[in-house]
């Protein structure tokens, strides 16, 4: 595949921090086809991670990538991507963070950093235009995202957002420990933390003035424009201003999963979150602002946050009706590096099976347990899917990962959409869930029952969040980005664009199938109407084989050797 587009610039600075070493390789034909961010990460992958690789082994590489938007000054650009083998689902897997990370990436000319190998010791990797250092940190061991932040800042005078950072959960490979930017953005889903930790990787700053030039068009401004001027419930309240409707709707789990409806969401509502939000918060670049500083002024607790999902898994999903305690959860996952996805749902599963829903105290303890891997949080820290029968409660999981709310029970849409994922139950891989609300225009909604009509949307949505995710462009953009603004902004036609983002979630497939992935594994645990029949309808479109398998070659190019080969 060449399509001839925007993209990002540079060459591949491998890092072996085992070794020690550092060395750079033009991947220019792979750019001119991959565009950057995810689907970058996603080939550079396929092609060199080898299929049986053990996520947590040496072998296993984290690729960073940023895209062509990040060489803008749009809004919706403050974001980029990182892609591994998931410690959570052991499958490919690609998650991306906010913050101001993505530029001061760009500085540094690479159009990706591949980490490979793991260190004897605790190391900080510092990442710059003129080179790789590496720096022994002994007396970082389990420190905080916050501390490891003011370490880097009063040693080398680089402030959080030159830096991604792992706590004491990625140090302890938790296998849904994030990787932390900006120290309260977070490379949130999958576990990449934990690859890090594995490889003895504290922290990694980005510094540089090397960025390369790509001409944006002057439409980027237009949206900018439009994203500072336009009056949106986000820019009050963030993803919770959905909470009260999801709740009435019945889409908001509760109590692990056994309620759609939870009875004290006034306590933890949009309106709630709102009261405690004391200033401005937002992303590089961007103008919507969108996000959530907090402060409780009786207890002095700042954070950042609560977003929608952190209100159910810590919230609806544990009984809590709070806003200062789920703030306190979100805050102690931002220090301790965790997905509050799946922290919030691990510990929801632990309070369903000892009957203590609604207990903030047990929830904070187990945070920090979990982090640590101290006592019962070293069996918490493994994830819903592999402790579910240790605790005799349902597998609310898909893939391994833990989900996220908008519940498909209610949405089926978004059902099939958690099933289909290579992530797993992740929300925002199709996010389909705005079509069935909905939060989108009467002539593009879906009922929100049954899957008529579906699977080919379901497939659509897959491949245009592929492409956001690799031009880099938030998906809080929907309403801005048109498909024609889409063209324009990377030159490319749209119809083009979407056969990319096919091509990367064919290559995620492929890559999942070697290890052991079909047709077996795009379950719920719940039944939707006709799913089956949506399943069937969702590989024809995509051309896939009926068990959930990719054809011989189709997934766009050579592929990596086992490791034993």
């Amino acid at each position: 595949m060449i399509l001839y587009m925007k993209h990002v610039q540079g060459p591949l600075c491998t890092v072996d921090v085992g070794a020690r070493t550092s060395e750079t390789e033009d991947i220019d034909d792979v750019l001119e086809s991959f565009l950057g961010g995810r689907a970058l990460g996603t080939k550079l992958a396929h092609d060199r991670i080898p299929f049986d690789v053990d996520p947590l082994g040496d072998e296993n590489r984290l690729y960073f990538a940023t895209g062509p938007l990040q060489h803008s000054t749009m809004s919706f650009t403050g974001r980029m991507s990182a892609t591994s083998v998931s410690p959570l689902t052991d499958g490919l897997l690609s998650s991306n963070a906010g913050g101001f990370l993505s530029r001061n990436f760009t500085g540094t000319g690479y159009s990706a950093v591949e980490i490979t190998g793991a260190s004897d010791d605790l190391v900080i990797v510092h990442v710059t235009d003129e080179g790789v250092e590496f720096e022994e940190v002994p007396d970082l061991e389990e420190a905080t995202v916050p501390e490891t932040c003011d370490y880097i800042e009063d040693e080398h005078g680089l402030e959080n957002e030159h830096t991604v950072v792992v706590g004491p959960a990625g140090e302890n490979q938790v296998r849904f420990a994030s990787i932390m930017t900006s120290e309260e953005r977070a490379f949130g889903r999958g576990g990449l933390g934990a690859v890090l930790g594995s490889k003895n990787v504290k922290a990694i700053t980005f510094d540089g003035d090397s960025t390369h030039e790509i001409e944006i068009p002057p439409l980027q401004m237009e949206i900018h424009g439009e994203a500072a001027q336009v009056e949106h419930p986000m820019k009050q309240q963030g993803t919770t201003s959905v909470a009260e409707y999801a709740n009435m709707v019945e889409a908001l789990p509760s109590y692990y999963f056994s309620e759609l409806s939870f009875e004290g969401i006034d306590g933890i509502s949009g309106d709630r979150v709102e009261e405690k939000k004391y200033k401005k918060g937002t992303c590089s670049a961007c103008a919507f602002a969108c996000k959530l500083p907090t402060r409780d002024e009786e207890s002095g607790l700042e954070t950042e946050g609560p977003e929608y999902e952190t209100l159910m898994a810590f919230g609806s999903n544990s009984g809590i009706d709070d806003i200062v305690d789920l703030m306190k959860s979100n805050k102690l996952c931002d220090e301790y590096g965790l997905d509050t996805i799946s922290a919030g749902d691990t510990v929801a599963a632990y309070l369903a099976s000892e009957d203590e829903f609604g207990n903030a105290d047990l929830i904070h303890d187990l945070v920090e347990k979990i982090a640590h891997r101290e006592g019962i949080g070293d069996t918490l820290a493994e994830g819903v899917d592999r402790i579910h029968d240790e605790l005799g409660v349902e597998n609310w999981s898909v893939k391994g990962m833990e989900f996220a709310a908008h519940d498909g029970r209610t949405l089926n849409g978004q059902g099939l959409a958690f099933a289909t994922s290579n992530r797993g139950a992740d929300h925002m891989y199709a996010e389909f869930y705005p079509y069935e609300y909905p939060l989108v225009d009467a002539d593009d909604a879906f009922d929100k029952e049954g899957l008529e009509g579906k699977p080919p949307k379901v497939v659509e949505l897959e491949n245009i969040n592929a492409i956001k995710d690799s031009a880099v462009l938030c998906k809080f953009s929907r309403d801005f980005v048109t498909p024609e603004r889409m063209e324009t902004l990377l030159d490319t036609d749209y119809e083009d664009l979407l056969d990319l983002g096919g091509e990367v979630v064919t290559l995620e497939r492929h890559f999942n199938n070697q290890r052991g992935f079909d047709r077996g594994d795009d379950t719920l645990p719940y039944e939707i109407p006709d799913f089956e029949q949506g399943l069937a309808e969702y590989y024809e479109e995509r051309g896939w084989n009926d068990d959930g398998t990719v054809p011989d070659g189709q997934f766009g190019g050579d592929a990596a050797a086992p490791a034993d080969d």
